[in-house]
């Protein structure tokens, strides 16, 4: 996982090495392609502290906030992301959310979040910085109520589980026609046409045969 500068989102790579821009929509799911529950765990990323801090810098979050995280903030990361990771595929799928993840996520969201400040900047502007001695548990809570804004707002209809057969990355469509089916066009959306391509060139050749 690397960052994308330029546009929100994160830079991920296909099992082939290539990269592609996936842009969850929500700072929440950003925290979900570090790995998962059950079979995602093959993917874990979040292996020590160090990675949850850089997992922040990749993130939507503005720059230069270099949290102090502790063994212990990084399980209630990966705890956190799990939970997040069934909610978001049951609301993708029409399914009932669970008590238990819910509770991962309202007992983060119930610490101390993040603070920002305003600095100085260049000429007669300001900017956005980080109250100094960010922990683990200040970012763990933004996120967890970034996700109850989310599922709680008008977008919570539109998290969707990518429409590949062999790809489950979630997402929030946030585009205004709401028509959005792949985690990016350049991965997903692009095999499937290329799919649908073949299948229709499959299709000519049968009927050319059976004429």
């Amino acid at each position: 996982m690397e960052p994308a500068t330029d546009m929100p989102g994160l830079i991920l790579r296909t099992p082939e090495g290539r990269p592609f821009l996936f842009d969850p929509g929500a700072l929440c799911l950003e925290l979900l392609p570090t790995g998962g529950p059950g079979l995602l765990a093959r993917y874990e990323v979040l292996h020590k502290p160090a990675d949850l801090v850089r997992w922040a810098e990749r993130s939507r979050l503005p720059d230069a906030l270099c949290p102090a995280v502790s063994a212990s903030e990084l399980a209630d990361a990966r705890a956190l992301r799990d939970a997040l990771h069934r909610l978001a595929a049951d609301r993708a799928h029409g399914r009932a959310l669970a008590a238990a993840d819910l509770d991962v996520v309202n007992e983060r969201a119930a610490r101390e979040p993040l603070a920002a400040r305003i600095d100085i900047g260049t000429g007669v502007g300001a900017v956005r910085a980080w109250v100094p001695g960010a922990t683990g548990t200040q970012l763990l809570s933004t996120v967890a109520r970034d996700a109850i804004d989310l599922f709680t707002g008008p977008y919570a209809h539109r998290i969707r589980e990518c429409g590949s057969h062999d790809c489950y990355l979630l997402f929030v469509d946030t585009s205004r026609p709401g028509r959005r089916r792949w985690c990016a066009m350049e991965r997903c959306g692009n095999r499937n046409k290329a799919r649908a391509h073949r299948a229709r060139r499959s299709d000519v050749g049968r009927v050319a045969l059976a004429e």
